[in-house]
């Protein structure tokens, strides 16, 4: 069964087993579960569901599986003719989760 959810501030097409990296829960470790209430459609095929945005009574459970930070993305801003640049890092902090269960 597949699902399509939104978590995050982003949506996803998941089905159980799946491993997603998504923007960090907070407050969570690895082991942790998590819920997610709003799903956007359920079912494949003809027995397709579709919610108004969401789905009523549907969930999808996940497994932090890890906490980690993402790769580093640099920021340069040059100014011209004044021979200067700032330089600016950044990494975002994402959690790994697994897809346990569909539940519609």
């Amino acid at each position: 069964m597949k699902a399509i959810i939104k978590t995050q501030g982003r949506q996803f097409t998941v089905a159980e087993g799946d491993v997603l990296t998504v923007n960090r829960y907070p407050d969570t470790q690895a082991g942790d579960t998590v819920t997610i209430d709003s799903v956007l459609s359920l079912g494949e095929g003809a027995e397709t569901k579709f919610g108004a945005p969401l789905l009523d009574g549907a969930k999808v459970t996940a497994t932090v599986v890890e906490n980690k930070q993402g790769d580093k993305v640099m920021s340069i801003r040059k100014r011209p003719r004044v021979r200067t640049a700032t330089r600016r890092g950044h990494r975002q902090q994402l959690s790994v989760i697994k897809i346990e269960s569909i539940e519609g």
